[in-house]
């Protein structure tokens, strides 16, 4: 006979703290809450809050793996910004590694039983993103490189993040409705950005950021006694590219949306993109929106806009380059710095490159994956490549890779570009999804441009947003299939 429950015999609430074993159970917890914080300062406190996040995360994603993707974008945002306030020595990049890991073994088992469960995957974005990857194995051969823990820091950001990324974009994001997902979550993390770096203008950085301020990574962000906006990510170039690129997309998403509530969001989206670019102070990331828009205008094949536009970027070109409106504020100075061909970093970086051509003229190959530039002096602190200042980011796959590599490279990148145009131009029939294809393609190209000048394309979170828009760009047949959701 089953034993009767009474209501009064339950405790609930504060009643179960006449339970020996309950007080004990709940000391227990508190003195270990203690030790981690006090032991690990910070990251004990973190440690413990996220706990229970990181658990119900795990329950969802081996239900839904493609709340990976979306996990993986938003950790692109926050990851590097999120070490200035960890104490403990740890390789925070690993967490993006991990992420990514678990979401493919989340996928794997989710479909156990389920055949060809990589088939929506297979797709040039993948062959492409395998050419790349496989190059840059073979760089571990690379007679030139001295560590082989270097080439393996630099390889994941600069392969094998694409490489995971793009399969895990044509898996989830195979139709309309999910399109526009992966835009929401963009514009809101755009906004977060913009406004996490206008609170470090008007109301300074917090104690964390003043101790990062003080290294030799921090100490670029002030110049003539101006902050630059740096937001929670890497650093202020990162931001400020970003920041044009979310605006580029976003603005073009503006006018594809038929509801006037996502019409606003994005067109908000776009506003604080502009203002987070010009206060980071980035001055190649006005190139993102001036050669962003310039390609979008081509696509759209009407000689009305094409002209409309041609005027409003010949406006923006001659604002920064002939006149001096505005000079008195230190952001529009800056920005129109990048317009005059006598600047002095200008002139830096050429001499650099220079050098480079001499160095690198006899090893087509480059000089190793991981080897080159600012990041490489934590692996190889006096070796001759670590030491000279990239910038650029084709200039550093040059430094790596060698000419062979940056023609490979270039390659893969132009094929996205040229091809995915084709298709916007003639081949999808969704105009909505034509126009969201176009938004894609013209950031992309406008990243493109801007790299250039600073290691733009390379960098979370730009680099995860770039790797998901060519798996789209080049997935459109799929994509164009399915009625446009809004």
């Amino acid at each position: 006979m089953e034993k009767e429950i009474r209501q009064f015999d339950i405790l609930t609430g504060s009643g179960k703290l006449d339970s020996p074993k309950f007080v004990v159970f709940l000391l227990s917890i508190t003195a270990i809450s203690i030790w981690l914080i006090t032991k690990l300062g910070m990251s004990g406190a973190l440690a413990l809050l996220t706990l229970p996040f990181l658990l119900f995360y795990f329950y969802g994603l081996f239900r839904k793996p493609a709340i990976g993707l979306w996990a993986a974008i938003i950790v692109g945002f926050t990851l590097l910004g999120f070490a200035r306030y960890i104490d403990a020595d740890i390789q925070i990049g690993v967490a993006m590694d991990i992420v990514l890991a678990l979401t493919y073994v989340a996928y794997v088992m989710r479909n156990f039983h389920e055949k060809k469960i990589w088939k929506p995957a297979k797709n040039e974005a993948t062959l492409l993103a395998a050419i790349w990857f496989g190059y840059s194995l073979l760089e571990f051969f690379n007679p030139e490189i001295q560590s082989r823990a270097a080439w393996f820091s630099g390889m994941r950001g600069i392969s094998l993040y694409m490489m995971m990324i793009i399969p895990l974009a044509l898996l989830f994001i195979d139709n309309t409705r999910k399109l526009n997902f992966f835009f929401t979550l963009w514009g809101v993390l755009s906004i977060l950005a913009s406004l996490k770096g206008i609170i470090q203008i008007t109301l300074g950085p917090d104690p964390w950021e003043l101790i990062w301020l003080g290294t030799p990574s921090g100490q670029t962000h002030m110049i003539w006694g101006q902050l630059r906006a740096f937001s929670f990510m890497s650093d202020a170039g990162q931001f400020g590219a970003n920041q044009a690129y979310s605006a580029v997309i976003a603005v073009i998403v503006a006018f594809a949306e038929k509801k006037k509530g996502r019409r606003w969001f994005f067109l908000i989206v776009a506003a604080l993109g502009i203002i987070g670019m010009f206060l980071s102070g980035t001055r190649g990331a006005i190139s993102i929106p001036i050669a962003g828009l310039a390609f979008f205008f081509v696509l759209r094949k009407s000689g009305v806009v094409m002209i409309s536009g041609a005027v409003l970027l010949l406006f923006v070109f001659v604002f920064f380059k002939f006149t001096y409106i505005g000079q008195g504020n230190s952001f529009i100075r800056r920005m129109r710095s990048a317009f005059n061909p006598n600047d002095p970093s200008l002139q830096v970086r050429l001499e650099n490159q220079r050098t480079l051509s001499v160095y690198l003229a006899t090893r087509p190959f480059g000089g190793g994956i991981g080897h080159a530039g600012v990041k490489a002096k934590a692996f190889l602190p006096n070796a001759f490549l670590s030491n000279i200042a990239t910038d650029s980011w084709y200039v550093l796959i040059w430094a790596e890779q060698g000419i062979v590599g940056l023609v490979l490279h270039l390659f893969i990148l132009l094929y996205v570009i040229i091809k995915s145009s084709y298709r916007i131009m003639f081949r999808i029939r969704d105009p909505i999804l034509r126009m969201k294809m176009s938004a894609l393609a013209a950031g992309m190209m406008g990243v493109m441009v801007a790299s250039y000048g600073n290691a733009v394309l390379g960098t979370m979170p730009t680099s995860l947003l770039i790797y998901t828009s060519m798996a789209l760009l080049l997935n459109t047949k799929k994509l164009d299939v399915h009625p446009t959701q809004t």
